[in-house]
This record gives C-alpha cells, sequence and structure tokens, in this order.
C-alpha cells in the first residue's frame, strides 16, 4: 500500500516538474507578428462603356511587421456606396470579390514594399451621358488576408 502511494507521489511529481518545464519554455518566446500598412493609394474614375463608369485603385503596400509575408491579397471597399444598381448613384455589390478586384502578391519580405492595383471598387451608371461629378465618400483599400512565413 506505502509502494503505490510513492509511484503516485513520485509520478505526480514528475508530471508537475514537466509541466513547470514545458510551459517555461514556451512563456520565454514571444510570436512575431505580421503587420501592413498601405500608402500611396490613388482613385481612378475609369468610363467602362458609354453610360457606365467604375472607380479603380492603386497604391502600395508595406511590410511594417516582424516576419516576411506571403499570399498578401489586398481589395477595396466602399462603404457608402448603396447596394442596388441605381441610376446616377455609385453602387456595389455585396458578393464575393472577384480576381480583378483584388491584387495578390505572393512574398513581401519584412521592410518592403510593393506596389498593387485592381478594379471595381464601385460602379456607376446614368442615362444621359455625363460622367459622375463625384467620387463616393467612403472608400477604403485593406490587407484581405496574408500568411507569415516561419
Amino acid at each position: 500500500m506505502r509502494s503505490n502511494r510513492c509511484k503516485c507521489l513520485f509520478l505526480s511529481g514528475l508530471f508537475l516538474v514537466c509541466f513547470c518545464l514545458f510551459a517555461c519554455n514556451d512563456a520565454g518566446k514571444k510570436e512575431k507578428t505580421g503587420r501592413t500598412i498601405i500608402t500611396d493609394v490613388e482613385y481612378n474614375i475609369r468610363q467602362t462603356h458609354e453610360k457606365s463608369y467604375v472607380l479603380d485603385a492603386r497604391g502600395k503596400v508595406r511590410n511594417v511587421g516582424e516576419v516576411d509575408l506571403k499570399n498578401v491579397v489586398i481589395t477595396g471597399y466602399c462603404r457608402s456606396c448603396i447596394l442596388e444598381f441605381t441610376s446616377q448613384h455609385w453602387f456595389t455589390s455585396n458578393i464575393d470579390k472577384t480576381e480583378n478586384q483584388k491584387d495578390s502578391i505572393s512574398y513581401l519580405p519584412v521592410g518592403a514594399e510593393e506596389d498593387f492595383s485592381f478594379e471595381e471598387i464601385a460602379f456607376y451608371f446614368t442615362h444621359v451621358q455625363t460622367p459622375p461629378e463625384k467620387m463616393p465618400e467612403e472608400i477604403e483599400v485593406a490587407v484581405e488576408s496574408f500568411d507569415p512565413v516561419e
């Protein structure tokens, strides 16, 4: 009986020591993170047909994080656009972005900056042959996703 108690105490102590060693081993490691910023964004209204226009974007993305990045996907959103196909109003859709509505950068090292461009953030249709008077108000370019390189 006494030997079973000793074995139980010994195994419990061993388990506690192993737990502490592994916990302390991971505590010293700080996980490095990826972070990007968008710079030099330019928007362009482009005529696609006689009475329709789209809003395109181009700019630069910089890796300001602690690790290299891969599969960086950049896209744009028009927060002030309506979700209906309406004449003489900027509109957009809430479906997934198509390939021309986003740009991908396969590899972006720490500190590096790459150009991006994509089309069709928003759409404009009119019954008369006059272009839109102004751009939409709330336009946003964002890094949609990336994978850190380990």
